[in-house]
């Protein structure tokens, strides 16, 4: 994976983090859409598609919830 050097904070491309802003429950796809870069509604779909196939979606994300810590919130 490169880093972007013009991204607001290139730190944060190597670290996983919980989303603040584009998230709908725990910011954990949004967070893990921006660490692989791809679209979250991809992610999301991911994790639907795990949880009909066998039930692991729920734990998955609820896991994800629980280890991946949260990202600082940007200034206003």
């Amino acid at each position: 994976m490169t880093i972007n050097a013009n991204h607001p904070d290139p730190e944060s491309l190597t670290r996983i983090r919980r989303s603040v802003d584009g998230r709908t429950f725990g910011g954990v796809a949004a967070g893990l859409a921006t660490f692989f870069g791809l679209d979250v509604t991809h992610v999301r779909m991911a994790f639907v598609v795990l949880a009909l196939l066998g039930g692991a979606g729920l734990p998955l994300y609820l896991a994800g919830w629980a280890l991946i810590p949260e990202e600082a919130p940007t200034p206003p």
